[in-house]
């Protein structure tokens, strides 16, 4: 069959290494953003994900150089992963959680988390949240969905219930979503707790497992 497109002859094992050349080479066209090489290969995964060349600018890493070293120790040393959505869960890379003991999980499906919702009249992440800060206050926290979740993370900070070993911030949305990002950033730098977020309206539950599966990829 023929086509008046052109496409690119490309072998299926080779498409990946061909999707990263891309990226690099956009990026460079693009220039004009300062980003520590450590970082590099959690962004080039996100825009791989997405396609969009607009987390160059937003994507954003407290502490700027440490972030990312900081999130792969704590996977090292065996720490659960709490993510407010059973996609975000599935898209991380289980193989990887397995070799270092990293549980995760998501209870926003459980009946009693439901039932705790609606009596109160708040979301299902927030309870999710608080149940997960009071069994492994000091896990990954990968919110890709809720920004009901990651204030209610920010809060329970706030209070000292919870230290985080790193924060994936990356609600996607409009309601609440950019200020979620902004409390964040605000009470993250306050008690010195580690992030990578999506400043913006822009993220989502595949961002939130691409940054934890590129922080898998990149321990040695």
């Amino acid at each position: 069959m023929s086509w008046n497109v052109k496409l690119k002859e490309v072998k299926p094992e080779e498409i990946e290494a061909a999707s990263m050349a891309i990226i690099a080479e956009e990026m460079n066209k693009l220039g004009g953003v300062d980003i520590p090489e450590i970082n590099l290969p959690v962004l080039k995964r996100v825009i791989h994900t997405t396609a969009d060349f607009e987390f160059m600018k937003t994507l954003k890493f407290s502490p700027e150089d440490q972030a990312v070293t900081l999130g792969r120790e704590a996977l090292k040393r065996g720490v659960g992963i709490i993510t407010d959505t059973q996609m975000a869960a599935a898209g991380m890379s289980k193989p990887s959680a397995s070799k270092f003991n990293n549980k995760i999980i998501c209870r926003m499906a459980e009946p009693d988390v439901k039932e705790e919702a609606l009596k109160r009249g708040v979301t299902r992440a927030v309870i999710s949240i608080e149940r997960a800060v009071e069994e492994t206050p000091d896990a990954i926290f990968a919110i890709g969905n809720a920004p009901t979740a990651l204030i209610k993370l920010c809060e329970l900070i706030s209070e000292g219930k919870a230290k985080p070993s790193l924060i994936i911030g990356v609600p996607v949305g409009f309601v609440n979503v950019v200020e979620s990002k902004e409390i964040l950033a605000e009470v993250a730098s306050k008690f010195n707790v580690p992030y990578i977020a999506a400043m913006g309206r822009k993220g989502g539950s595949p961002i939130a497992s691409t940054i934890i599966n590129a922080l898998y990829y990149g321990i040695k």
